[in-house]
């Protein structure tokens, strides 16, 4: 499909319950909030920003909080869920629009979920990239999680000490990035042979199962220096501090246990990503939790940052999506 160059972009920030919330613009029409992951930017959806402007929609991707030019609180709790669906709200607002489609990958994908979930009003359609929805409830999330750990440990409960994770990443914030990128990619993730990514031997740091002198396809060493160069600025306790509040929502969004999103909806993933594999049977509950389900698909040789591995289809499927949406 056709696209507008990438000068067309335009910066901005906006005011939000964090502070400030910076956000990349292109097009015009309806609007689509993109929310990236953990550990991206905005420029994760540097293929899909001009992809979806030349469709006909106006299109913001955002810094979530605690990521590159967006605010950065210092306090831990200031990353629960609420707050960040606050910013999603007002991003909305600052745009001088009432509703919006909201799409999110990784985290961004939860971030999505429960912004339709919390503000219906708001958030008329949802799309979710590899993390699938599975409605809050059950055990705390660190009880889960502890329970996964056994002579090795869970790379979220390591996430989760404060600290802990900046320790390892910030000594050397790039090549931490293009180990993970590698990781989890679909072209260059360890064969199932070799030690899983996800878990961490005890006393060793993360990094060391990560595959080495190797770029997915995906990831040229341009993009990788925009990564990089954010979170050498930044650093990774905005980022990680996600991680440290998943007990908190547990706490915090209680109504929602159990709840089914209701607006129109889609899911892609990829059949190599862990998320898809893991959760499998939140995606077989899709009929029950996913009730306006539009579209369901899994990308074969797909790993995790699907947006950037497959961004042809990606954008395709997304424009047919969107383009099958009541008007707004």
């Amino acid at each position: 499909m056709p696209q507008p160059p990438t000068t067309d972009l335009t910066h901005r920030l906006v005011s939000s319950p964090a502070g400030r919330i910076h956000l990349v613009e292109q097009g015009t029409g309806p609007l689509v909030l993109l929310v990236h992951g953990f550990p991206e930017s905005w420029y994760s959806w540097h293929h899909q920003l001009p992809a979806l402007a030349a469709a006909g929609y106006r299109v913001a991707a955002i810094d979530v909080r605690g990521y590159g030019r967006s605010s950065r609180p210092g306090e831990v709790a200031a990353y629960r869920m609420r707050e960040l669906v606050a910013d999603n709200v007002a991003v909305v607002e600052a745009l001088g629009e009432e509703s919006a489609v909201v799409i999110g990958h990784d985290w961004g994908s939860t971030i999505a979920a429960d912004s339709a979930l919390l503000r219906p009003d708001v958030f008329r359609a949802v799309g979710l990239l590899s993390v699938p929805y599975s409605p809050s409830g059950g055990p705390r999330p660190s009880e889960i999680f502890a329970r996964m750990d056994g002579e090795e440990e869970f790379y979220v409960s390591y996430f989760q000490e404060p600290g802990r994770a900046e320790t390892e990443i910030e000594p050397d914030v790039r090549g931490w990035l293009a180990g993970i990128y590698a990781a989890l990619s679909g072209d260059t993730m360890p064969g199932p042979d070799l030690p899983d990514p996800h878990f961490i031997t005890r006393g060793a740091t993360m990094r060391e199962r990560f595959p080495a002198g190797r770029l997915p396809a995906w990831l040229s060493e341009a993009d990788l220096d925009v990564y990089a160069g954010e979170f050498e600025r930044t650093g990774l306790n905005g980022a990680l501090n996600r991680y440290r509040n998943m007990d908190r929502d547990w706490e915090d969004l209680t109504e929602l246990n159990g709840a089914p999103i209701t607006q129109p909806s889609l899911f892609i993933g990829g059949a190599l990503d862990a998320s898809t594999t893991w959760l499998s049977d939140a995606i077989k509950a899709y009929p029950t939790t996913l009730p306006g389900l539009i579209g369901s698909h899994i990308l074969e040789d797909t790993g995790h940052w699907i947006q950037q591995e497959r961004p042809e289809e990606i954008n395709r499927l997304l424009v047919d999506w969107l383009r099958s949406l009541p008007a707004a």
